[in-house]
């Protein structure tokens, strides 16, 4: 018996059936985690014969532009707030016009505008936000098996909650650039990510201080700046430590690093982490909620406590010390990628989740909801 939390068996997309109908409805900001795998999973399942994809964003001309070259037709509407009175109804028309088996809400403010219809309305989350925005959707869907079981704490049916995961794009095969600022005969470090306090870059840029010799990028923009930047003068690390803003080939620093660290406080998820298990890097993290479901400590990876400067740079000297264990852990959280979160398992699961909650035609033509039960193994 499948607990909520768990995905779907990845048995690959059923071939014989006819393609199901998803509508994925983002009214989020310009940039952001769940905005960009948003993206990515349009176009990914757009490219499968398995699933028809429309995509209704929030207006941006760059999103829009990116879509359409993935070879979309997405719908913009303004999504505004509490004083839109039009985006519900236009959204109505949009997907009855769609004839979608299921409706993809993306984050709060895509639920609040979501409308009920012929469809299964999910709402997907990437966070601990207010289910209040949900009262709508049928079934919601996580991204981490910590994220759904907390759905089913809160109160929603354990049957109607389900955990489908991100993938990350295999960069693997990308070109190692390490920066010029960066000498290639000492070792070298990378984490990325907005500035802000939730990703602990002060406890990694503490921790440089128990790292002789060892040479920090921290590539990112956010409000935390001049706190970094001031943290980084007081510690005199200004010869080791670089913060360049965002990088425009993240790939290639990845895979040119010799650890690939990420210190966050919270972190529903990690993205991050799969994308550093992806580029075949050992990876360390602190042991929030996302890296901690990630990262099996010593095996694939290396976790130390939240806010611990000392013990981070610990797990980061011991890989940096033992080329052998680097290896070990680069290539088993690659297995782990391979297994969970590439592409084609993971949209295996998108695709046996969608099939599993479609609406299915009665004998007179009309629609009817599935009855939901555990799924069974």
């Amino acid at each position: 018996m499948l607990m909520p939390g768990n995905a779907f068996p990845p048995e690959g997309p059923d071939l014989a059936s006819p393609p199901v109908r998803v509508a994925h409805v983002m009214a989020g900001a310009a940039a952001g985690g769940a905005e960009l795998f948003f993206e990515r999973l349009c176009i990914a399942q757009n490219a499968e014969s398995g699933v028809d994809v429309l995509p209704v964003i929030r207006r941006d001309e760059d999103r829009l532009q990116r879509l359409r070259t993935g070879g979309l037709t997405p719908r913009e509407l303004r999504f505004g707030g509490q004083a839109d009175l039009l985006t519900r109804p236009k959204l109505n028309s949009v997907l009855k016009a769609f004839h979608p088996s299921v409706v993809v809400a993306w984050m709060n403010r895509a639920a609040r505008f979501a409308p009920p219809g012929p469809w299964t309305l999910a709402g997907r989350l990437g966070g601990f936000y207010d289910l209040g925005y949900y009262k709508r959707c049928e079934h919601l869907i996580g991204n981490t098996r910590g994220l759904a079981s907390w759905m089913v704490r809160q109160g929603w049916p354990a049957e109607r909650v389900h955990y489908v995961p991100n993938f990350a794009a295999d960069i693997s095969k990308v070109e190692p650039v390490r920066p010029r600022e960066i000498p290639s005969d000492v070792p070298f470090i990378v984490a990325l990510g907005r500035l802000h306090t939730n990703k602990a870059f002060d406890v990694l840029i503490r921790a440089m201080k128990h790292l002789p010799g060892v040479r920090l990028l921290i590539a990112g923009e956010g409000p935390e700046r001049e706190a970094l930047e001031t943290l980084i003068r007081t510690e005199r690390l200004g010869d080791r430590v670089i913060m360049p803003g965002w990088a425009s080939n993240p790939a290639s620093l990845i895979r040119a690093c010799d650890v690939f660290v990420c210190p966050s406080r919270h972190e529903p998820l990690g993205n991050v982490v799969i994308e550093g298990f992806s580029a075949i890097r050992p990876v360390v993290a602190a042991a929030s909620q996302g890296p901690r479901e990630l990262i099996v400590h010593g095996s694939n990876g290396m976790l130390a406590p939240v806010d611990d400067a000392r013990s981070l740079a610990t797990s980061i000297g011991m890989v940096l010390g033992d080329h052998v264990l680097a290896q070990r852990l680069a290539l088993a959280g690659r297995r782990t990628y391979e297994k969970n979160f590439a592409p084609m398992p993971v949209l295996t699961a998108w695709e046996a989740f969608l099939r599993k909650v479609s609406p299915v035609p009665s004998p007179s033509g009309a629609v009817q909801e599935h009855s939901f039960g555990q799924v069974s193994g």
